[in-house]
């Protein structure tokens, strides 16, 4: 059986093990990336960007509709051009995955292994070939990148052959007429209104009351009220039966204004989440510290699990999964893997960024710094809320965007900026503005004494600051006036 000796060993090509490969390679040309799948990253693949083409085409046909009554401006009907639609959905997705697969065919060949990868020893891994034919890899350091995969809960397999994943969407050739979608989170949502402004019967069922990334209860009511205006929304849905039928899935559940009734889409979307993929890499045969769900117990801040020569970075480790995080995560695992061939005790801490996310529906929404589940875990009464509704909002108003709330968090006594979620208009800028100011680790005030232009959206930032400043202890009453000292 071949055996091939490495420095580093990347287990995944995709975002966070291309960045682990970009990092080591300052340190060391003796690196093997192993992928036992196709390369082009989840994000092209399935992920960011053909779910946000599709947003695309359907905001593209909303914006049409929503002027009639408002602006004084009549368009036809739209006319919905579903293989138009996912024609372009599949043309540009394969443009973004084949400039990925671009930048992998510039890495040295034997630098490049396809396979599936698992554990024989802490630096020993078993790669299968798609042939059968397997060669030992021996690696100094081995870094875990295999990313994660749709979860599916069990009593959905009722829906049979109707049931589908998110990466299923993006290869349908027409739209369907309707589709049931389970998982109200960052992919049923987006999804879940994006279809539903494409002309398709759309419901979405929750479980757990929770709402795509938001901790605070009441930025998700807001948006629960808003998403029902436009497609039926419950998030503690109560399903009876999902039965398989010949044209469609039939499922039987507690409207929330009817009562028990039945209802057929065409297919059932499984949007509940993603597991990562460490079921096949025999983890056991190491001597790492695993938690509850069979994770490697790992340094957030330098990628090492444990004491030993194996790191992880990317989805499969559930800390964050976020394009932008596992790019982050890779370049420090794959650094600090590298590094530390030359000296064990040079495995430095990385920077991590103030946790942002969005989710590209619209309203937008979007969470910045520490949510407010986080901040009441750590404290009683050691924070402050500020708050602006966007209903009367001037330029939210002028461009009839004037739906949502946002809430800013604050630290009593160091006047902090702690966090933000927000449901409303030009959300992704909005965040990226916070994250900013919250990473500088600038006070409410301090932010306050930055230009906020006139009329623009991010006025009514200032005015959730203004909020949450009088309300703070070492704040001020207002931008211009003069500190007070603490009571």
């Amino acid at each position: 059986m071949p055996t091939r000796k490495v420095d580093v060993a990347i287990i995944g090509a995709g975002t966070a093990g291309l960045s682990a490969y970009n990092a080591a390679k300052k340190y060391t040309d003796d690196i093997l990336i192993i992928e036992g799948s196709k390369y082009g990253t989840t994000c092209a693949r399935v992920g960011c960007m053909p779910s946000k083409l599709l947003v695309a085409a359907a905001d593209y046909a909303h914006h049409g509709q929503q002027g009639n009554d408002v602006f004084g401006i009549t368009y036809a009907p739209p006319l919905i051009n579903g293989v138009a639609i996912m024609q372009r959905i599949r043309k540009e997705r394969d443009r973004f995955v084949g400039s990925v697969i671009e930048s992998v065919n510039e890495f040295p060949i034997d630098n490049k292994l396809e396979g599936r990868a698992k554990f024989i020893s802490a630096n020993e891994l078993e790669v299968t070939k798609e042939d059968g034919a397997v060669e030992i890899v021996n690696a100094k350091r081995i870094i875990i990148a295999t990313g994660s995969s749709p979860s599916i809960p069990e009593f959905l397999n009722a829906a049979g052959s109707r049931l589908l994943v998110s990466d299923d969407v993006f290869e349908w050739y027409d739209l369907p007429a309707s589709i049931a979608i389970f998982g109200p989170g960052v992919i049923g949502l987006e999804l879940g209104q994006a279809l539903s402004r494409l002309g398709i019967k759309v419901a979405v069922f929750g479980k757990s009351g929770e709402l795509a990334a938001i901790s605070d209860p009441a930025i998700s009511h807001c948006a629960d009220i808003e998403f029902n205006r436009e497609f039926y929304l419950d998030l503690n849905a109560e399903t009876a039966n999902i039965r398989q039928e010949e044209h469609g899935v039939t499922i039987q559940y507690r409207h929330r204004e009817k009562g028990m009734i039945e209802e057929q889409f065409d297919y059932v979307l499984a949007a509940t989440g993603r597991r990562p993929n460490i079921e096949f890499l025999a983890l056991e045969n190491t001597d790492l510290a695993l938690d509850a769900k069979g994770i490697p117990i790992y340094n957030r801040y330098t990628g090492q699990c444990g004491n030993s020569s194996i790191y992880i970075a990317g989805d499969v480790s559930t800390d964050v999964p976020l394009l932008h995080e596992a790019v982050d995560e890779g370049r420090i695992a794959g650094a600090n893997a590298a590094r530390s061939l030359r000296d064990p005790e040079d495995i430095r801490a990385g920077v991590r960024r103030t946790p942002l996310s969005v989710v590209f529906t619209d309203p937008q929404i979007a969470s910045v710094g520490q949510n407010l589940e986080a901040i009441r875990k750590g404290c009683n009464d050691c924070y402050a809320i500020g708050e602006v509704n966007f209903e009367d909002q001037g330029r939210a108003r002028v461009i009839n965007k004037n739906r949502g709330l946002l809430r800013v968090y604050g630290e009593q006594g160091t006047g902090l900026l702690l966090g933000a979620e927000m449901f409303g208009p030009a959300a992704e800028h909005i965040a990226h503005q916070l994250a900013w100011v919250i990473q500088l680790r600038l006070t409410v005030q301090q932010v306050l004494e930055l230009p906020f232009y006139h009329p623009v959206i991010e006025e009514g930032v200032r005015t959730a600051l203004r909020d949450l400043n009088r309300k703070l202890r070492t704040g001020v009453s207002s931008a211009n006036s003069c500190p007070i000292s603490p009571e």
